[in-house]
């Protein structure tokens, strides 16, 4: 047997398979609940539910998971800030930057310099004055991300300089964009390398975690993670890029759905405890995505396969509204997890509701301790005074703003230490309605029943067994009714993409509310605009079992609910190899004398030739040398397959002919698990 150790850690489980590659068998499969507050526990707990001899005899162990994603939906991560080279605030400005690539404005800073896009003009500033005055505006974060604007083609000088003197002198964390990407939009590489500077104690705590328990265990075969476009990279390389493990959980998820379904056109639906994520296989081939991974506001220019994430999972807070229940994003710990973790908690929520008061906030909820933070003197001092509340468990919302330590009109001051990590609340959710339905029986129903009681009486309804019932359908249909909207706004964005290639217009989104709640009204009407697909809908994740037939019934289509759906992102990260392309431009100039010449944009650097032979020639060894350089630090140690190719590049004038617009050389390097 070969076998291999699959595991997916997502924001509320961990789940883990084990699986002979020679037999195509599933050898065994376990979970456990994933614990933010030290992922090593739940780490340890889900290895530990796998015969230990199937780990000790493993040859590679394959993770994937959706802690980035996560917080990306969450807006999440460390302080980070990024440094731009080549642009000034004047342009940020002008491109409406902060709106359309996800950063906040004060994060940023801009250094002009002279360049030229042809990478063979290289400017540098003066250095001692930049350290100067990039000094004191470096003081509070964590991790720096470096863009340049010429860095596609002239090897980013700027880029690698400016990390070697923060790096020496100050001790920071710092990402060139170049190492991610070298697309043209430097904006977009710049919101991507800091993006993954914001995640990257996000990545280290993970990859960490999983190291610490596997050395543990005496096992010293490779460790590999699924990255964004469902290849692998090492364990030691994700350390650098988390970025790159975007959606790293539903790519695993694409490649379990491949294995499980025969169907030409289908979406993956993937619900776990914080994201619902979607993909699409039209014609048998996943669809890729357009430029770059788009999530939480971030325009990136990560590659991947095309996913669609929207929060809503079995950890989304379910709150009173008006006379009627929402649906929030932010994650919540299910009440009945949380009971199950410290008894105190339903004691606590006995006593609230012995002395019940109708209220639209959210004072049954409750804030918990994750972690202390590093550095206590970066915090105000209602953050301090909130984090020394909690350091001997957690306590309710209505609790603490009787204690005056928090305001209940102001609970987003609280968000920073959300957004960090620090804190987390716990609340009813969609997993306590399961309980209170009986569809799962993991944690203490009880407790969830209680809290239910209470978001009646915000809602002025009778406390009674009937409308604990009936809210729980309603949970359970406005579940359900949200994935509909989500599909349907996926579809129709595949169908109609210069269409509907933003979010719905409020009047589609009605009509698809409406087709929703007919869709079960056998009654004729004057007007029927029910929407269907031919695409089946594959499910899998833990919860999707519940909600998505529902779905597939009103889609008018087939559901598949794959045998081991519960674990089908571990199943799927065994699926992966290590593969990588590179691509080198070449371009053709004419010089002022009036001579054609040629340039080759390469990752060193460009360089220039009298005839396009010599040009093309170069470019085919740097696309194939970066290539191999790659998979290489992505852990690829075996023997490799090259295949390497010239192509065209054309562009359609304005009248309606192509005009050959240059050529590229294109390295293919893949290496298998």
């Amino acid at each position: 047997m070969k076998i291999g150790i699959g595991m997916d850690t997502g924001g509320t489980y961990t789940d883990v398979v084990a699986y002979d590659f020679e037999s195509d068998k599933l050898l065994a499969k376990g979970k456990a609940l994933t614990t933010r507050e030290d992922l090593t526990i739940g780490i340890k707990n889900a290895f530990d539910s796998l015969p230990p001899e199937l780990i000790r005899d493993a040859e590679v162990i394959s993770l994937s998971t959706t802690l980035a994603t996560n917080a990306c939906v969450e807006n999440k991560g460390g302080r980070a800030k990024l440094l731009i080279f080549g642009l000034t605030d004047e342009l940020l400005i002008r491109y409406k930057a902060e709106q359309k690539y996800g950063f906040k404005r004060e994060n940023v800073r801009c250094i002009d310099m002279v360049g030229s896009a042809d990478g063979l003009v290289i400017d540098e500033p003066d250095w001692d004055e930049v350290m100067r005055d990039l000094e004191p505006w470096l003081e509070d974060i964590d991790a720096l991300a470096i863009a340049e604007l010429y860095s596609m083609s002239n090897g980013a000088p700027c880029e690698k300089h400016a990390r070697k003197l923060i790096e020496d002198r100050l001790g920071l964390s710092c990402i060139g964009a170049s190492e991610l990407s070298s697309d043209l939009d430097v904006i977009a590489r710049g919101a991507t390398a800091l993006l993954n500077a914001r995640l990257l104690p996000i990545g280290r705590e993970f990859i960490e975690a999983v190291l610490s328990d596997l050395t543990r265990r005496g096992y010293n075969a490779p460790v590999m993670v699924v990255r964004s476009d469902g290849s692998l990279m090492s364990a030691e390389h994700t350390l650098e890029r988390p970025v790159e493990t975007i959606l790293s959980g539903p790519a695993a998820s694409v490649l379990a759905g491949k294995a499980v379904s025969d169907a030409s056109d289908y979406l993956i639906i993937d619900m776990g405890g914080t994201t619902t994520d979607v993909s699409v296989v039209r014609g048998g081939m996943p669809t890729l995505s357009n430029g770059g991974i788009n999530i939480g506001g971030w325009r990136t220019h990560v590659k991947g396969v095309f996913i669609d994430t929207f929060a809503l999972g079995g950890d989304s807070a379910v709150r009173a509204y008006g006379d009627t229940i929402r649906l929030f994003p932010r994650r919540s710990m299910p009440i009945c997890v949380a009971a199950r973790r410290w008894p105190k908690v339903k004691i606590m929520l006995e006593e609230l509701f012995d002395k019940p008061r109708k209220s639209q906030f959210p004072v049954h909820e409750f804030f918990y301790l994750v972690r202390k933070p590093s550095n206590p003197t970066r915090y105000n001092k209602f953050e301090l005074r909130l984090m020394d509340a909690l350091k001997n468990g957690p306590r309710l919302i209505g609790d603490l703003a009787e204690a005056a330590i928090i305001d209940l009109y102001h609970l987003d001051d609280s968000e920073r230490l959300e957004d960090e990590g620090i804190i987390m609340r716990c609340g009813l959710t969609p997993t306590d309605f399961m309980h209170i339905k009986g569809d799962f029986t993991e944690y203490d129903t009880d407790a969830s029943i209680l809290v239910a009681r209470f978001l009646l009486l915000a809602l002025e309804r009778d406390d009674t067994p009937e409308n604990i019932a009936a809210l729980a359908n309603e949970v359970y249909d406005r579940v359900s009714g949200y994935m509909y909207e989500q599909l349907l706004r996926v579809l129709l964005a595949q169908q109609y993409p210069k269409q509907f290639a933003e979010k719905l217009d409020p009047q589609t989104e009605y009509l698809i509310n409406e087709a929703w709640a007919k869709h079960r009204d056998s009654n004729p009407v004057f007007f029927n605009h029910m929407f269907t697909t031919s695409a089946a809908l594959v499910g899998v994740g833990a919860p999707t079992h519940i909600f998505l037939p529902a779905v597939a019934k009103a889609l008018g289509t087939e559901c598949i609910l794959p045998e081991h759906a519960e674990v089908a992102n571990a199943f799927g990260a065994l699926k992966a190899n290590i593969a990588t392309t590179v691509r080198v431009e070449v371009s053709q100039r004419l010089s002022s004398e009036g001579e054609i010449f040629y340039i080759t944009h390469a990752p060193t650097g460009s360089r220039s030739f009298d005839n396009v032979d010599d040009a093309l020639e170069l470019a085919l060894a740097e696309a194939e040398s970066a290539a191999i350089k790659e998979v290489r630090a992505r852990g690829a140690t075996g023997q490799l397959t090259i295949n390497t190719r010239i192509e065209g590049r054309t562009a359609m004038s304005r009248c309606g002919s192509n005009v050959k617009t240059g050529r590229a050389a294109v390295a293919e390097v893949t290496a298998p698990l």
